[in-house]
């Protein structure tokens, strides 16, 4: 009776699953021999089951070599998987959980930390720019600390935000993403289409990007990781501004300016070489992994600090992270993680617009070699600012922004025993941001005159949010072939913002800055437009299945219903469904004899994602104040509606239809995939212009259709395997996206102001259309003086839309009617990287491509003022038109002007946007410490040292080749010029901080 009493005892056996180089094993199954009883082991590898004591555990994975353990009784099991000669399959986040990639039918791209390390960068975005197909980081800013702008798989709405959610360890993220250290990275997974992003409801409408930070592995001993590199920063290159000599000439043949008195044609002045200086990187980051029993923990300490080449610019990030889990007892586990960081960023206020200004025939220097305080140009002054100069300057010009953020989730997972696989955890998250930007210019500072009253102001946004998400899991495999996924949530937020602003001018003593503005001598200004507050929440359902039969058939089925304080009574929930399907061809009977074929995969889904990204209390209107002056008896300030209340605002609602293939061939050696998806996106939220005699500027609505489509592919390949010592690794990735405005507010056709236009693309220019420049030999030139009166020879030839009378002529001169939409958007873009290994040794290159478009440079259109080409200022190198060189690109000095610029001036800034860059060239060694006995005498595991340099060169573009420029965005369009053209949505290349060129120098340590 005894041993068949124990062959029926039940007892709980638990572990973790390992690979060889001591990472979890995600989503590995764990069933017992000769049962359905089974399960997957979690995000850290762990698993928990109830068996007979007597059992056999069989454990598979993959890409693995499965096991069979007997539990003989033991309840405590460490398990370490090798690799199987197929390729390892990949787990990915998938939103509330984890799954095999093989398992996965929505469009999810993901990539592991140490990839994204392969960039040394200041934030995540930089690092994974052109290396996932449908994710697009636009540089809007060269100055150290910027962010640049994510779009995945393209623009879709009008007014409303197009950013990505970030998921940051399961809870969304309400900070900047500049304050997550790249070096705390485990892992990003890219959520594109509905079925996959509709998890994560009307947060998730333009895509989710999910982080994973670094975890410890239970059971494990403490592993202390150093990672750290230090670099030079040098301009890639100096905007292409006139030479003495050249700007003399030019301007002597404009005729329409003399020199003035600080100028002289002998004098050839370099001011961007007075300015700049060489800046340098480096990075910081140690931390320590391990577990206990039943436990994990991970703690890390980073420093960052970016110099420019700009004197004072500067960006110092301060990070700490924490992660502990412990199981408590035999149904519980906690854990809590922290992710805080402080940041400065300094010296924004100093620019190299005025640098360029300057003429280069002009003396900087006094006749005792002393700087001037200020140069005079025939028609302008300027203050003289170089290197010297604004270091100097220090306390009494500054522009400090400082900010302090702190995300923080807790989490506890009950176990459910009376019911296998059942599961319910709550996330609890607790964010805390506030940024401080403190600008003051001393008197005199920056101004011509001396006694200019010096000025100051402080501004101090802070951010409160929290979130709470009840989450009830089963997840469960069936005889080896059904694995069944559910999960229900309901979850709330809030979001409290607060924002504060106040000037002051003649501040008593520079030492005071803008730390206390109450003491200002002159006005201090509180405006009104400058403050803020916002409360705001959303509320949501969800439920999910993932159902999968014997590896070949795949489902997923997803509803959520989310409801928004930002929207109207009545129309604030909205419920949406995604559903998607996966075939695995591979695995079917019929394709057994296909060994070169190791995965052949189709899926589809389809799903709607809802935006609610307006402003809180949109739909109540707003009011504006004035202020009224009634003479010596003061002023009083008034009312007035600027924008109508909307009771019918609703959501924003995009349909999404995708379809993927993958594909895995020859042992692993190849491997890709393929999409396409179209989108389409209704009741637009947008602000819609109400005519003058309303007497109210506007009101929020739903209004206005757009679409979006695309095709993305990747390919990656292992070309050599370890053939003689070496290993050669390739990917590509390459995608192209159309978006169209199917739709305005009222039926309309256009709406100017915007530059949107019902049948084009959201990013459009609304201009002229360049065909070159007016020569004698033009067939038109007979009829110059009709369509361009007082026009000259080597002015700007536009084309002409209008009619023609029967002998050829135009009826009309060119006018605002013969503006053309031309498309900014690239045919296609993408990017490439190689790794090639030798023993110890390894080089990796990482590059980037665009194929069309258009790039807008306000350094040449007429916007920036530094192509005016009458020698007023400081002009850019051009090929201009003279009788002698009538080939050329740009038009006559001193021709037919419109506001001080050539007439027409603004095309001059169009060029192609296509270029083949090379991002990174990284080459590496890695010390191996089973031959170098003095690593294992200090007890290091691992010793990588390499050598980075980032920008290297541009391959081929031509805007490049005309300047000699970067061809990448680092402006808005608002931004470095002196008049505004077109809408500040539009990325440029602008005169902000030049592009780059990085030397660094890194060790990765592990011991």
């Amino acid at each position: 009776m005894v041993p068949l009493w124990a062959f029926g005892q039940s007892i709980t056996v638990k572990g973790v699953v390992k690979d060889t180089a001591g990472e979890p094993v995600i989503g590995a199954s764990v069933v017992e021999k000769g049962t359905t009883n089974g399960i997957i082991t979690d995000f850290d590898g762990n698993f928990e089951l109830k068996v007979s004591s007597n059992a056999v555990l069989s454990i598979t994975f993959v890409g693995y070599q499965s096991q069979e353990i007997p539990v003989n009784g033991k309840t405590s099991f460490n398990v370490t998987l090798k690799e199987d000669t197929e390729l390892l399959d990949e787990v990915v986040v998938i939103g509330y959980g984890t799954a095999r990639s093989s398992d996965v039918t929505g469009s999810i791209s993901s990539m592991r930390g140490d990839k994204l390390r392969e960039v040394p960068a200041t934030n995540i975005t930089y690092a994974l720019q052109n290396r996932v197909a449908g994710v697009d980081m636009s540089q809007t800013s060269s100055q150290p600390g910027a962010t640049t702008q994510i779009r995945i798989r393209g623009t879709r709405s009008l007014t409303a935000s197009n950013d990505p959610l970030i998921v940051l360890d399961g809870i969304p993220f309400a900070g900047n993403i500049s304050d997550i250290n790249p070096n705390d990275i485990k892992s990003m997974d890219i959520l594109k289409d509905a079925s996959s992003t509709a998890i994560y409801g009307s947060r998730g409408a333009n895509g989710v990007i999910l982080i994973t930070t670094n975890k410890g592995i239970q059971e494990s001993p403490a592993k202390f990781n150093y990672n750290g590199y230090v670099g030079l920063k040098t301009v890639f290159s100096e905007y292409p501004m006139m030479d003495g000599p050249t700007f003399a000439k030019m301007r002597e043949y404009a005729g329409l300016y003399s020199n003035s008195l600080d100028e002289s044609n002998d004098v050839n002045t370099d001011w961007q070489d007075l300015m700049y200086r060489n800046g340098y990187v480096t990075s910081h980051d140690i931390s320590v992994n391990g577990g206990t029993k039943g436990g994990n923990y991970s703690f890390g300490l980073g420093y960052y600090q970016d110099q420019g080449v700009i004197p004072t610019q500067k960006y110092t990030r301060y990070s700490l992270r924490g992660s502990i889990e412990q199981k408590l007892g035999d149904i519980l586990r906690v854990g809590l993680t922290t992710n805080s960081n402080y940041n400065i960023t300094n010296g924004t206020q100093v620019g190299i617009y005025n640098v360029l200004t300057m003429t280069p025939i002009a003396n900087p220097y006094n006749e005792d070699g002393s700087l001037k305080r200020s140069i005079t140009l025939p028609n302008d002054s300027y203050y003289t600012i170089t290197r010297d100069v604004v270091e100097n300057l220090d306390d009494s010009w500054v522009n400090d922004r400082t900010a302090i953020g702190t995300y923080n989730n807790f989490f506890a997972e009950l176990s459910c025993p009376w019911v296998e696989g059942l599961k319910y955890r709550v996330n609890l998250g607790l964010n805390y941001r506030s940024s401080k930007v403190g600008a003051f210019t001393g008197e005199g500072v920056t101004s011509t005159t001396v006694d200019t009253p010096s000025t100051a102001s402080l501004q101090h946004e802070e951010t409160v949010n929290w979130a709470v998400e009840n989450l009830l899991t089963y997840d469960r495999t069936f005889n080896d072939k059904h694995r069944l996924n559910v999960v229900g949530m309901f979850s709330a937020e809030e979001t409290t913002y607060s924002k504060s602003h106040i000037a002051a001018r003649d501040i008593p003593a520079e030492y005071m800055q803008y730390y206390n503005l109450g003491q200002a001598a002159g006005t201090i200004t509180v405006n009104p437009g400058n403050w803020n507050y916002q409360r705001y929440g959303l509320m949501s359902y969800m439920a999910r299945a993932m159902y999968t039969y014997d590896n070949r058939y795949m489902f997923s089925a997803t509803v959520r219903s989310d409801a928004s304080s930002r929207l109207a009574k009545g129309h604030q929930w909205h419920t949406y469904p995604a559903v998607s399907v996966g075939w695995n061809i591979k695995e079917e009977s019929f394709m057994d004899n296909v060994k070169w074929l190791d995965q052949l995969k189709i899926r589809a889904g389809y799903g709607q994602t809802s935006n609610q990204a307006v402003n809180p209390y949109s739909t109540l209107g707003s009011l504006s104040t004035r202020p009224y002056n009634f003479g010596p008896t003061g002023y009083a300030t008034g009312y007035y509606v600027s924008s109508l209340p909307n009771a019918e605002l609703g959501w924003e609602y995009s349909s999404t239809w995708n379809f993927g293939l993958d594909f895995t061939l020859f042992q692993g050696r190849l491997s890709g995939t393929l999409e396409y998806y179209i989108q389409k996106t209704n009741n637009l939220l947008q602000s819609v212009n109400l005519p003058g005699t309303t007497g109210v500027g506007s009101y929020m609505a739903n209004v206005g259709k757009t679409q979006n489509k695309g095709i993305e592919f990747t390919i990656n390949g292992t070309i050599l395997d370890n053939y003689n010592g070496w290993t050669w690794d390739a990917s590509l990735n390459i995608y192209s996206n159309k978006n169209e405005i199917t739709e305005l507010a009222s039926g309309a056709e256009k709406d100017e102001a915007n530059w949107w236009f019902v049948g084009h693309p959201i990013d459009v220019i609304y201009d002229y259309e360049k065909l070159g420049l007016w020569n004698a030999d033009d067939p038109d030139a007979q009829y110059l003086q009709i369509l361009e009166p007082g026009g000259n020879l080597g002015m700007i030839k536009v084309k002409y839309t209008g009619e023609r009378n029967p002998d050829g002529s135009p009826t009309r001169a060119i006018g605002a009617e013969d503006r053309q939409k031309l498309d900014t958007n690239p045919k296609f873009q993408g990017g490439f990287s190689t790794r090639v290994a030798y023993k110890g040794f390894d080089l990796n290159i990482i590059g980037a491509f665009k194929y069309g478009g258009i790039l807008i440079s306000t350094l040449h259109s007429s916007s920036g003022y530094l192509n005016m080409l009458s020698g007023r200022r400081g002009n850019v190198d051009v090929d201009y038109w003279t009788e002698e060189n009538t080939d050329a690109k740009y038009p006559k000095p001193g021709g037919i002007m419109s506001s001080d610029n050539p007439k027409y001036g603004s095309t001059l800034g169009y060029f192609d946007a296509s270029y083949w860059k090379i991002r990174t060239i990284t080459l590496g060694y890695t010390f191996d410490n089973q031959k170098q006995k003095w690593l294992r005498d200090l007890g290091v595991d691992n010793l990588r040292a390499y050598f980075t340099v980032q920008n290297p060169f541009v391959i081929c573009s031509p805007f490049h080749k005309e300047t000699g420029l970067d061809p990448e965005t680092n402006s808005y369009a608002n931004e470095n010029v002196a008049v505004a053209s077109g809408p500040s949505r539009l990325l440029t290349v602008g005169t902000n901080s030049p592009s780059t060129r990085n030397y660094l120098f890194g060790i990765s340590l592990t011991f």
